[in-house]
């Protein structure tokens, strides 16, 4: 059964009451998506078939996908702190293996085609198609699903993990589509020429692009994803950035993808020195910036929950526990053994993703990059989190302490700027006996009891640095695990 939210809903905008014209639905929109992919895929696969065989085609396909699993999960675990929803990640993988693969093989054999009419010069057409002609197409086209993403899944699309995780689905999508391609053709050659073995196309087929580089197309466009996730860290006030960063992600997307398929024309080790000197430390360097990005996320979460913890929405525990991939898990598995199996790991896990939202929201709004629906977007989280708190925060302090132990509380509230415990006759202080411990403080020190100080625009309140969560509604269940 739904639970209504515990505080007065914000009412609808203006002209929310009219009725959407047919073609605004979301089911409409949904399907006519839906739709395109399809007809993308039927179109490709068609396509494919008709360049490899049916023979060749299956083989293709079972050489291509080994390592597709492995991809996807490495930016499913990259995307573990605040993950996104599963339909983003369908989206992009479906739009780079039947959209984009399509896009590119009309465009580039449209373009080739031309160019070797033109000049009287075949060879010549197939190096600058595939150096020139296919980076542009095929980025360009890959780019357009991270845009969508971007334009409408904005909620979704909050900072640079964000844009590399789409931007790496979407590319393994495509390479996906495209190693089917090579690969069948490859087998084809070798059953007109009788190759076989280690000699065979085949092989070497499948030792350059899914052995060597299964990361190629996935680091090309990582680097337009970094360029919109560094657009979504900007601010309104900051258009120009906005525009010309992921512009510039795209373009050194495209330069880079030349680079690579440029390489067999560089000498005879033009593509080894190429993968030595530039493949390889680019695709270590970007490994470590998504890496290193990923903890700086856990770190914003110790950072930004604590405000919560002092107006009665947390325990001194969680922001600790939500901190730590360790202790999530070690979360979820309690949750699991204790509370009701996979329901209660899920409502745990979930848990976990709201609060994570809440601490980016709070952190974006510190530094005016939140939208003017941030205040609501903070309700609809805390409303979350109120529906999921009887299972997700017993296991939460469960974790706290077998796997990630909280500092004593002087500790603790000093290292985040707050006072040792909560002002004398606070509610929510620690040892005063009060039933629910930290249940249901008003907002500390006197301030406002509105969102942010309630002045103007959220976190304007100049008394407040970094203003004030809402108060919890009276009779909200805290704890506090440093109570015997």
């Amino acid at each position: 059964m739904a639970i209504s939210p515990p505080y007065p809903s914000y009412s609808p905008g203006p002209g929310s009451g009219t009725h959407p014209h047919w073609w605004q639905r979301r089911w409409v929109r949904y399907g006519a998506l839906i739709t395109l992919l399809a007809l993308s895929g039927l179109v490709i696969l068609a396509l494919v078939r008709r360049q490899t065989g049916t023979t060749g085609f299956l083989v293709g396909l079972g050489l291509a996908v080994l390592p597709v699993p492995w991809l996807l999960a490495a930016f499913r675990w990259l995307d573990r702190v605040e993950p996104g929803p599963w339909r983003n990640l369908v989206f992009a993988f479906a739009w780079g293996a039947c959209a984009a693969a399509l896009i590119a093989i009309v465009a580039n054999s449209f373009a080739t085609k031309w160019i070797a009419t033109s000049t009287a010069d075949p060879a010549g057409a197939d190096t600058l198609g595939a150096t020139v002609i296919a980076p542009v197409v095929e980025e360009s086209a890959k780019a357009a699903a991270v845009l969508l993403v971007f334009l409408f899944r904005r909620r979704d699309f909050t900072g640079i993990v964000d844009g590399v995780v789409i931007a790496g689905v979407t590319a393994t999508g495509f390479a996906f589509t495209e190693n089917i391609l090579y690969l069948g053709t490859a087998f084809g050659t070798d059953q007109l020429s009788g190759g076989h073995g280690i000699a065979s196309v085949t092989a070497a087929t499948f030792f350059v692009r899914v052995v060597m580089s299964p990361f190629a197309h996935p680091l090309f466009t990582v680097l337009t994803g970094i360029g919109f996730g560094v657009a979504a860290l900007s601010t309104e006030r900051q258009p120009a950035r906005r525009v010309l960063v992921p512009l510039g992600g795209l373009l050194l997307a495209m330069s880079t993808h030349a680079l690579w398929n440029g390489s067999a024309t560089f000498g005879q080790f033009g593509f080894l020195a190429v993968y030595a000197a530039f493949m390889v430390p680019a695709f270590g360097l970007l490994t470590w910036l998504a890496v290193w990005t990923r903890q700086r996320e856990l770190r914003t979460v110790r950072e930004e929950l604590p405000a919560y913890v002092h107006a009665g929405w947390l325990g001194p525990a969680e922001p600790f526990v939500l901190g730590s991939m360790r202790a999530r898990r070690a979360a979820r598995d309690h949750a699991r053994r204790h509370f009701g199996g996979r329901p209660a790991a899920r409502a745990v896990a979930q848990y976990e993703a709201y609060a994570t939202s809440l601490a980016f929201l709070r952190h974006r709004g510190r530094r005016g990059r939140a939208g003017a629906d941030c205040a609501a977007r903070e309700q609809e989280l805390l409303a979350e989190l109120w529906r999921r708190r009887e299972v997700a925060r017993p296991a939460l302090e469960q974790a706290a302490r077998t796997v990630a132990p909280v500092p004593a509380p002087s500790a603790y509230w000093a290292r985040y700027g707050y006072p040792a415990t909560p002002a004398a006759g606070h509610p929510g202080a620690y040892g005063q006996g009060h039933p629910t411990a930290y249940g249901h403080p008003a907002v500390p020190y006197g301030h406002p009891a509105a969102p942010y100080g309630g002045q103007g625009s959220p976190y304007a309140n100049p008394t407040v640095p970094y203003g004030n969560p809402p108060v919890p509604p009276a009779g909200y269940p805290g704890y506090n695990p440093y109570r015997p």
